[in-house]
């Protein structure tokens, strides 16, 4: 059985390294650590997607300036100001295609510019949505339909616009559009049929994207096609697989449909009518989120309006959970709050409420982590108390195991005997570490979404907790002008994780088992590399959870001096049997 269990632990571990390693360097490894200006930058090679997403090709960035500059210098533009969005939108296909966030910066540097969220057809990070409609025997307007609008017309909070285009064959199309403070645009698509016949039409509104820009996929944060389809929230289809497939019809009605990154998401919503939605491949890395309308006939002298929302910017939960409370189903899932997130929205409530408590989301973690390990105290006194049991009735496990080596049936019913005559459970050591698995896994989930700590600084060169510790021990903290391989980035918080996870092993009580004990020895040295690139608030979580359990293993060892002791004599044991060998 204990061999069993060692080569089980072996392979787990095996696998760690291996796939824990590839996954958190290809995942979770944020752009440049000290990013400038993209005017300046010069990114990371073409290579796999970073974790915030992002052109990474250092001729796409530069074509990208080049053809922005050159697009939205030309004629026939409308200016978007409102405090959430600013940009513009092209008259020409009536195409919203220039959007900044204001709010969010592209770098850490406070002159790097707001984050571009929607970019011109044509360009490297094209990013744009679009209103419209198909016709049955009309002129309908298209992609290269000159929309007319006011003299003068602006998109704010307080203004809306309406552009208009007459087909010339009785058919009046506008398009009113208004946008809210935060990422909202409502557009109310209109067909008046001034004609002598019925025309019948479909109103469709679309995103479309390439996935140039996308930001990693994990099987933790999820990227590529998302949407609300009667109520339940689907995440997907993948870009890769959307390529292969062409197209990703979604069954029932669409609540709303587009694409999301771990910190961005495009979507379109209809409102108060029956859509379906479509994902679909259109080549060379394109893709589109269709929301379709049921087919409409519009009688002469009548009108038919359609309402469409769109959503262009950051996953901010207040404003997700706002636009819910508005009407738009389940929007604050967008969020890929994943199988826990009933324990991991209050993890997240209390960690902002701490941030806006001390101003600093360095210290709101660690005050996080002190809350969830003081909750956590009485499971490891439980813990704790159940292997100074165990140890104490080691003498007697080794008696029943000698006497009884030839009769393994026997020997294992004399050792349950003994368990219930000393009134020991061996899974009550076990059980404390299992409940804490899901804490674990919801802190990393609210640590690795939250837009909320993406460029906010802590503490001396940690200048942005949702990106790596910038210094690495290699290069002297940079003094050396050379920028280590991704395996070698050991950083300084790395370090610390590596050092205060050896003294917690430390503190443990002696593995019986030479084996384990070779592999807790190595243990905090894997999970050092392993970590490293990893974001730095996660590290600062961790290593703060260390420390309070190297001091709570303190404390118990006082209300348990048995444990102790015997921790000390089998670290003798363990010296004399070294001393023997030698």
């Amino acid at each position: 059985m204990d061999k069993q269990r060692n080569i089980i632990l072996a392979v787990v571990l095996t696998a760690l390294v291996l796939f824990g390693w590839e996954a958190g360097v290809g995942y979770f490894y944020p752009q440049a650590n000290k990013p400038q200006p993209v005017e300046q930058a010069a990114p990371a090679s073409a290579g796999k997607p970073t974790r915030e997403g992002g052109l990474r090709d250092a001729a796409d960035l530069a074509l990208e300036q080049k053809d922005l500059k050159t697009a939205l210098a030309a004629p026939g533009r409308l200016p978007i100001a409102a405090p959430g969005i600013s940009g513009s939108i092209n008259l020409t296909g009536a195409l919203l295609d220039d959007l900044v966030l204001n709010r969010h910066r592209e770098t850490v540097e406070k002159d790097s510019g707001p984050v571009r969220m929607f970019s011109p057809s044509g360009t490297p990070a094209q990013h744009y949505a679009q209103f419209g409609w198909v016709g049955e025997g009309i002129a309908a307007p298209t992609a290269q339909t000159v929309w007319t609008a006011p003299q003068g017309a602006k998109l704010t909070p307080f203004t809306p616009v309406v552009l208009t285009w007459d087909n010339g064959q009785g058919q009046l199309f506008s398009i009113t559009l208004k946008v809210d403070d935060n990422y909202l645009i409502t557009a109310d698509q209109q067909i008046q049929n001034r004609g002598t016949g019925a025309v019948a039409v479909q109103p469709f509104a679309l995103v479309n994207r390439t996935d140039r820009t996308a930001a990693a996929y994990a099987w933790t944060l999820r990227t590529g096609g998302i949407g609300a389809f009667d109520g339940s929230v689907t995440f997907g289809p993948k870009y890769d697989a959307l390529a292969k497939d062409g197209t990703s019809p979604q069954p029932g009605n669409a609540d709303w449909i587009g694409f999301t990154d771990v910190y961005w998401m495009s979507a379109v919503v209809p409102v108060n009518a029956k859509a379906q939605g479509t994902f679909r491949s259109q080549g060379n890395g394109i893709f589109r989120a269709d929301l379709v309308y049921d087919k409409a006939v519009i009688q002469p002298g009548q009108a038919l309006t359609r309402q469409t929302k769109l959503f262009a910017g950051a996953k901010e939960h207040k404003v997700l959970d706002a636009y819910e409370a508005q009407g738009i189903a389940n929007f604050g899932l967008a969020i890929d709050w994943g199988w826990f997130r009933w324990f991991e929205k209050p993890i997240f409530w209390l960690l902002t409420k701490l941030f806006s408590l001390v101003g600093n989301f360095g210290v709101a973690i660690i005050l996080l982590t002190v809350i969830v390990r003081g909750i956590m105290f009485p499971i490891a006194q439980r813990q704790f108390a159940s292997m100074a049991a165990m140890r104490a009735i080691q003498p007697k496990m080794k008696a029943l195991r000698e006497r009884y080596k030839d009769d393994k049936q026997k020997q294992q019913l004399e050792i349950m005997a003994l368990y219930k005559q000393e009134k020991v459970n061996p899974l009550a050591g076990c059980l404390p570490m299992f409940l804490q698995i899901p804490v674990f896994f919801a802190l990393y989930k609210v640590l690795m979404l939250a837009i909320e700590m993406r460029h906010q600084p802590f503490v001396l060169w940690i200048r942005d907790l949702s990106a790596p510790d910038p210094l690495h021990i290699l290069n002297l903290f940079g003094l050396l002008p050379f920028d280590p391989p991704s395996f070698l980035a050991i950083g300084v918080l790395a370090l610390l994780l590596g050092v205060t996870m050896y003294f917690q092993f430390k503190l443990n009580p002696a593995q019986m088992d030479p084996a384990q004990q070779q592999v807790f020895a190595l243990m905090p040295w894997f999970m050092m590399f392993i970590m490293a690139p990893f974001a730095s608030g996660l590290l600062v979580y961790w290593i703060t959870s260390n420390i309070l359990t190297i001091a709570q293993q303190q404390f118990l060892y006082s209300r348990h001096p048995q444990l102790k002791a015997q921790a000390e004599k089998d670290a003798q044991d363990k010296a004399r049997t070294a001393e023997r060998k030698a």
